[in-house]
């Protein structure tokens, strides 16, 4: 992070060229722009703003910008001036394959889940139990797949990944058996472990795993829209407030377009799994996990860790339904067991996860907007 207080006294009245202090420090951003909105990016990146621009004597950051971008000789100034490039090889069964691989990739999760799911209405016993557990890995292995490439993919950079991936797990777990157990505890179950089914016990609900497997490749692909439309407004803007206000309805409408394939995957999983065609609890975790992922993909991470952690505490609703039976603990349960009995169990990870994405998706609004969450891998965040 830029010191403010060095550029302060860089740019004193006194200076005889206060940018001067300032391209130095950025030399090597501003030699590498190809815009000077991608310089203005760079410097808002580096905490610039335009109450800063106007001790440099500019209007804004991005004015400040143009400028740097005008007496800073670029890498593409100096390559134009040097011998003629190579003409580019023409583009082989490489790039297409890769294009395939890219567009075809995301359909592997749904397609293994709703495989493994086949497996296990043809299984008994212990044979069972071994084609829960071949799925589950072969599910956790094709999303750790498409999670490493693409447009969900986090890109490398000096920053450590911070992990989700065991908060996003208690979260799927609780969407598979967290309203059959709530339901069955305030009713004074369970009597028994669980057996696997949708009657025993514990009843497991599938269809939620099998749209959220689906759901993968339009979260994969609408991700990919956003970046490609993203990046071109940070093309075409004129200034950081352009930008924002330009990109904001496109991240708006990304959300929107895979909720939308989101009920409709549910809606053609209900009929398969003999479960409701709409459910609001699967659209709110849908949503927690697709607005968490963009955010970390462009390295916004604390957020959706913390917002991931706290919707978890859904896990508490039927432990407190437990406790209550507890001699002098009636009251512990009494606000789940109210809640569940008006509106369902489902209604536990409709509030958790509805607040969680709701929270997010206004944080994703302020920081996804800014130019500096786009920059290219190499440039400094």
């Amino acid at each position: 992070m830029t010191d403010l207080s060095e550029l302060d006294r860089g740019a004193a009245p006194g200076a005889a060229d206060p940018v001067k202090v300032l391209m130095h420090r950025h030399r090597a951003l501003c030699e590498r722009a190809v815009d000077p909105l991608e310089i203005a990016a760079g410097l808002e990146a580096h905490g610039i703003t335009d109450r800063t621009a106007a001790r440099f004597r500019h209007r804004d950051v991005f004015s400040l910008a143009e400028e740097l971008y005008a007496r800073v000789p670029r890498d593409a100034d100096a390559a134009t001036d040097g011998p003629a490039a190579a003409p580019d090889a023409p583009a082989g069964g490489g790039d297409r394959r890769r294009s395939v691989t890219a567009l075809l990739l995301p359909l592997l999760p749904g397609t293994l889940c709703a495989a493994s799911l086949a497996a296990l209405t043809r299984t008994h016993g212990q044979m069972r139990l071994y084609a829960a557990a071949a799925g589950v890995l072969a599910v956790a292995l094709a999303l750790r797949a498409v999670l490493r490439r693409g447009p969900l993919a986090v890109p490398d950079g000096p920053a450590p990944r911070q992990a989700t991936g065991s908060w996003t797990c208690l979260l799927l777990a609780y969407a598979v058996l967290g309203d059959g157990l709530l339901r069955t505890a305030i009713t004074g179950g369970p009597d028994g472990l669980p057996d696997g089914t949708a009657d025993g016990d514990w009843p497991l609900t599938l269809a939620p795993l099998l749209a959220l497997t689906l759901a993968v490749a339009p979260a994969t692909w609408t991700a990919g829209l956003y970046l490609t439309r993203a990046g071109r407004k940070l093309a075409t803007s004129r200034g950081l407030e352009d930008f924002a206000a330009s990109v904001r309805p496109v991240l708006l409408g990304a959300v929107a377009l895979f909720l939308g394939a989101l009920a409709a995957l549910v809606a053609l999983c209900a009929p398969v799994l003999d479960t409701e065609p709409v459910s609001p609890a699967v659209l709110a975790l849908g949503a927690l996990l697709f607005v968490a992922r963009l955010l970390t993909v462009h390295g916004f991470t604390h957020a959706p860790r913390v917002i991931l952690v706290t919707a978890v505490a859904q896990l508490l609703a039927p432990a407190t339904v437990f406790a209550a039976r507890l001699p002098g603990c009636t009251a512990l349960g009494a606000p789940v067991e109210a809640l569940a009995t008006a509106w369902g169990p489902a209604a536990v990870p409709v509030l958790t996860c509805g607040a969680g994405a709701l929270t997010l998706l206004v944080h994703a609004s302020r920081t996804l907007t800014r130019a500096s969450a786009h920059l290219r891998p190499e440039q400094p965040r």
